[in-house]
Protein backbone atom coordinates (compact mmCIF):
# COMPACT_ATOMS: atom_id res chain seq x y z
CA UNK A 1 0.00 0.00 0.00
CA UNK A 2 1.13 3.54 -0.71
CA UNK A 3 -0.01 5.95 2.00
CA UNK A 4 0.12 9.72 1.63
CA UNK A 5 -0.23 12.50 4.18
CA UNK A 6 -1.76 15.78 3.09
CA UNK A 7 -0.32 18.48 5.37
CA UNK A 8 -2.23 21.50 4.18
CA UNK A 9 -5.63 23.21 3.81
CA UNK A 10 -8.69 21.11 3.10
CA UNK A 11 -9.55 23.07 -0.04
CA UNK A 12 -6.32 21.73 -1.58
CA UNK A 13 -7.22 18.14 -0.71
CA UNK A 14 -8.88 17.13 -4.00
CA UNK A 15 -5.82 18.11 -6.04
CA UNK A 16 -3.54 16.42 -3.50
CA UNK A 17 -5.53 13.19 -3.67
CA UNK A 18 -5.39 13.18 -7.47
CA UNK A 19 -1.63 13.86 -7.43
CA UNK A 20 -0.60 11.50 -4.64
CA UNK A 21 -0.64 8.20 -6.51
CA UNK A 22 -1.61 6.62 -3.20
CA UNK A 23 -4.05 4.00 -1.94
CA UNK A 24 -4.81 6.06 1.18
CA UNK A 25 -4.53 9.79 1.90
CA UNK A 26 -4.60 11.00 5.51
CA UNK A 27 -5.48 14.53 6.62
CA UNK A 28 -5.03 16.33 9.94
CA UNK A 29 -7.21 16.50 13.04
CA UNK A 30 -10.35 18.58 12.42
CA UNK A 31 -9.12 19.14 8.88
CA UNK A 32 -12.56 20.00 7.52
CA UNK A 33 -13.29 22.90 9.88
CA UNK A 34 -10.17 23.96 11.79
CA UNK A 35 -9.38 22.85 15.33
CA UNK A 36 -9.09 25.93 17.55
CA UNK A 37 -12.46 27.38 16.56
CA UNK A 38 -14.31 27.62 19.89
CA UNK A 39 -18.12 27.69 19.72
CA UNK A 40 -17.99 27.21 15.96
CA UNK A 41 -17.09 23.59 16.72
CA UNK A 42 -20.73 22.90 17.59
CA UNK A 43 -22.04 25.09 14.79
CA UNK A 44 -20.03 23.19 12.18
CA UNK A 45 -20.43 19.68 13.60
CA UNK A 46 -22.40 17.22 11.51
CA UNK A 47 -23.36 13.54 11.65
CA UNK A 48 -20.96 10.86 10.50
CA UNK A 49 -23.14 10.39 7.41
CA UNK A 50 -23.57 14.11 6.79
CA UNK A 51 -22.65 16.36 3.83
CA UNK A 52 -18.89 16.19 4.46
CA UNK A 53 -18.99 12.38 4.43
CA UNK A 54 -20.88 12.50 1.13
CA UNK A 55 -18.31 14.91 -0.34
CA UNK A 56 -15.34 12.84 0.82
CA UNK A 57 -16.94 9.60 -0.36
CA UNK A 58 -17.55 11.15 -3.78
CA UNK A 59 -13.88 12.17 -3.99
CA UNK A 60 -12.82 8.65 -2.99
CA UNK A 61 -15.13 7.14 -5.60
CA UNK A 62 -13.87 9.50 -8.30
CA UNK A 63 -10.19 8.82 -7.60
CA UNK A 64 -10.25 5.28 -6.23
CA UNK A 65 -8.27 6.56 -3.21
CA UNK A 66 -9.30 5.94 0.41
CA UNK A 67 -9.40 9.01 2.66
CA UNK A 68 -9.03 9.46 6.41
CA UNK A 69 -10.14 12.91 7.50
CA UNK A 70 -10.66 14.67 10.82
CA UNK A 71 -13.95 16.45 11.53
CA UNK A 72 -16.35 17.43 14.37
CA UNK A 73 -19.04 14.75 14.63
CA UNK A 74 -22.52 15.58 15.91
CA UNK A 75 -24.50 12.80 17.55
CA UNK A 76 -27.62 14.14 19.21
CA UNK A 77 -26.56 16.80 21.71
CA UNK A 78 -22.98 15.54 21.81
CA UNK A 79 -20.03 16.50 19.63
CA UNK A 80 -17.02 14.25 19.17
CA UNK A 81 -13.55 14.95 17.78
CA UNK A 82 -13.60 12.26 15.10
CA UNK A 83 -11.79 10.77 12.14
CA UNK A 84 -13.65 8.99 9.39
CA UNK A 85 -12.25 6.55 6.85
CA UNK A 86 -13.97 6.29 3.46
CA UNK A 87 -13.18 4.61 0.16
CA UNK A 88 -14.85 4.13 -3.21
CA UNK A 89 -17.50 1.92 -1.62
CA UNK A 90 -18.46 4.48 1.03
CA UNK A 91 -17.84 4.85 4.76
CA UNK A 92 -15.53 2.21 6.28
CA UNK A 93 -14.90 3.30 9.87
CA UNK A 94 -15.40 6.19 12.27
CA UNK A 95 -13.34 6.80 15.43
CA UNK A 96 -14.03 9.26 18.25
CA UNK A 97 -11.03 10.66 20.13
CA UNK A 98 -10.82 8.92 23.50
CA UNK A 99 -8.17 11.04 25.27
CA UNK A 100 -9.11 14.72 25.27
CA UNK A 101 -6.26 17.24 25.45
CA UNK A 102 -6.60 20.23 27.76
CA UNK A 103 -9.33 22.84 27.71
CA UNK A 104 -9.44 23.00 23.91
CA UNK A 105 -10.83 19.48 23.69
CA UNK A 106 -12.63 19.24 27.01
CA UNK A 107 -14.63 22.44 26.50
CA UNK A 108 -16.25 21.27 23.26
CA UNK A 109 -16.05 17.49 22.89
CA UNK A 110 -17.35 14.34 24.51
CA UNK A 111 -14.68 11.62 24.77
CA UNK A 112 -15.21 8.47 22.74
CA UNK A 113 -15.27 5.11 24.48
CA UNK A 114 -14.23 2.68 21.74
CA UNK A 115 -10.43 2.30 21.88
CA UNK A 116 -9.79 0.20 18.78
CA UNK A 117 -11.51 0.99 15.48
CA UNK A 118 -10.20 -0.69 12.32
CA UNK A 119 -10.91 -1.33 8.63
CA UNK A 120 -9.10 -2.94 5.72
CA UNK A 121 -7.61 -0.77 2.96
CA UNK A 122 -5.67 -2.28 0.04
CA UNK A 123 -5.05 -5.46 2.00
CA UNK A 124 -3.70 -3.67 5.10
CA UNK A 125 -5.46 -3.54 8.46
CA UNK A 126 -5.79 0.17 9.29
CA UNK A 127 -6.46 1.44 12.82
CA UNK A 128 -7.52 4.96 13.80
CA UNK A 129 -6.41 7.27 16.63
CA UNK A 130 -6.35 11.06 16.99
CA UNK A 131 -3.48 13.27 18.20
CA UNK A 132 -3.12 12.98 22.01
CA UNK A 133 -4.29 9.35 21.84
CA UNK A 134 -0.95 8.24 20.38
CA UNK A 135 0.87 9.55 23.45
CA UNK A 136 -0.66 6.71 25.49
CA UNK A 137 1.36 3.52 24.86
CA UNK A 138 -1.45 1.34 26.21
CA UNK A 139 -3.75 2.45 23.42
CA UNK A 140 -1.20 1.87 20.66
CA UNK A 141 -0.38 -1.56 22.10
CA UNK A 142 -4.09 -2.41 22.14
CA UNK A 143 -4.12 -1.72 18.41
CA UNK A 144 -1.11 -3.93 17.80
CA UNK A 145 -2.65 -6.79 19.76
CA UNK A 146 -5.92 -6.39 17.84
CA UNK A 147 -4.13 -6.73 14.50
CA UNK A 148 -3.63 -3.14 13.37
CA UNK A 149 -0.82 -2.98 10.81
CA UNK A 150 -1.00 0.73 9.92
CA UNK A 151 -2.04 3.18 12.63
CA UNK A 152 -3.46 6.40 11.17
CA UNK A 153 -3.24 9.44 13.48
CA UNK A 154 -4.67 12.80 12.37
CA UNK A 155 -3.29 15.42 14.74
CA UNK A 156 -3.09 19.11 15.62
CA UNK A 157 0.32 19.28 17.27
CA UNK A 158 1.49 22.76 18.08
CA UNK A 159 4.89 24.22 18.92
CA UNK A 160 6.80 23.70 21.19
CA UNK A 161 5.79 20.02 21.32
CA UNK A 162 7.75 18.80 18.31
CA UNK A 163 9.15 16.04 20.53
CA UNK A 164 5.91 14.11 19.95
CA UNK A 165 6.34 14.02 16.18
CA UNK A 166 10.11 13.52 16.31
CA UNK A 167 10.53 11.10 19.23
CA UNK A 168 7.26 9.75 20.63
CA UNK A 169 5.70 8.63 17.35
CA UNK A 170 8.77 6.63 16.18
CA UNK A 171 8.95 5.07 19.66
CA UNK A 172 5.30 4.00 19.46
CA UNK A 173 5.84 2.41 16.05
CA UNK A 174 8.89 0.51 17.29
CA UNK A 175 7.65 -0.67 20.67
CA UNK A 176 4.32 -1.90 19.28
CA UNK A 177 5.65 -3.05 15.92
CA UNK A 178 3.31 -1.35 13.48
CA UNK A 179 3.43 1.41 10.87
CA UNK A 180 2.25 4.87 11.95
CA UNK A 181 1.00 7.63 9.65
CA UNK A 182 0.98 10.84 11.72
CA UNK A 183 -0.76 13.71 9.89
CA UNK A 184 -0.36 17.15 11.44
CA UNK A 185 -1.57 20.66 10.71
CA UNK A 186 0.83 23.41 9.63
CA UNK A 187 -1.30 26.54 9.95
CA UNK A 188 -1.89 29.16 12.65
CA UNK A 189 -5.12 29.50 14.65
CA UNK A 190 -5.22 32.41 17.08
CA UNK A 191 -2.37 31.84 19.56
CA UNK A 192 -1.56 28.35 18.27
CA UNK A 193 1.12 27.63 15.68
CA UNK A 194 0.98 24.05 14.43
CA UNK A 195 4.40 22.59 13.77
CA UNK A 196 3.80 20.26 10.80
CA UNK A 197 6.41 17.48 10.75
CA UNK A 198 3.89 14.89 9.57
CA UNK A 199 5.53 11.51 9.10
CA UNK A 200 5.15 7.86 8.20
CA UNK A 201 7.19 5.62 10.48
CA UNK A 202 8.07 1.95 9.98
CA UNK A 203 7.85 -0.67 12.75
CA UNK A 204 11.65 -0.57 12.86
CA UNK A 205 11.37 3.03 14.08
CA UNK A 206 12.75 4.34 10.78
CA UNK A 207 11.08 7.51 9.50
CA UNK A 208 10.09 6.68 5.92
CA UNK A 209 9.03 10.21 5.06
CA UNK A 210 8.62 13.49 6.92
CA UNK A 211 7.17 16.87 6.02
CA UNK A 212 8.61 20.18 7.12
CA UNK A 213 6.75 23.04 8.76
CA UNK A 214 4.73 24.13 5.71
CA UNK A 215 2.15 22.66 3.33
CA UNK A 216 3.31 19.33 1.91
CA UNK A 217 2.23 16.04 0.42
CA UNK A 218 4.44 13.13 1.50
CA UNK A 219 4.14 9.44 0.63
CA UNK A 220 5.58 6.11 1.73
CA UNK A 221 5.17 2.40 1.06
CA UNK A 222 3.58 0.23 3.74
CA UNK A 223 3.72 -3.53 3.22
CA UNK A 224 2.75 -6.55 5.27
CA UNK A 225 6.04 -8.17 4.25
CA UNK A 226 8.06 -5.37 5.85
CA UNK A 227 5.94 -5.60 8.97
CA UNK A 228 6.45 -9.36 9.24
CA UNK A 229 10.21 -8.97 8.77
CA UNK A 230 10.40 -6.32 11.47
CA UNK A 231 8.42 -8.45 13.91
CA UNK A 232 10.82 -11.34 13.36
CA UNK A 233 13.77 -9.09 14.15
CA UNK A 234 12.13 -7.00 16.89
CA UNK A 235 10.21 -9.46 19.04
CA UNK A 236 8.52 -7.11 21.51
CA UNK A 237 5.03 -8.51 20.92
CA UNK A 238 6.12 -12.15 21.05
CA UNK A 239 8.17 -11.58 24.21
CA UNK A 240 5.43 -9.96 26.26
CA UNK A 241 4.57 -11.49 29.66
CA UNK A 242 0.98 -10.34 30.24
CA UNK A 243 0.76 -12.23 33.54
CA UNK A 244 3.17 -9.66 35.00
CA UNK A 245 1.19 -6.63 33.83
CA UNK A 246 -2.31 -7.39 35.07
CA UNK A 247 -3.49 -4.69 37.43
CA UNK A 248 -0.72 -2.25 36.50
CA UNK A 249 -2.63 -0.19 33.94
CA UNK A 250 -5.58 0.94 36.08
Amino acid sequence: MRVAIHQGPVDALPDAVRAAGADLVVTAEMATTGYHIGARTHELAEPADGPTAAKMSALAKETGVALAYGYPEADGSRVYNSVQLVDATGRLANYRKTHLFGDLDKAWFTPGDEPVVQADVAGVRVGLLICYDVEFPELVRAHALAGTELLVVPTALMSPYEVVADTVVPARAYESQLFVAYANRCDVERELTYCGRSCVVAPTGAVLTRAGSGPALVTAEVTREALAASRLENTHLADRRPELYRGTTA
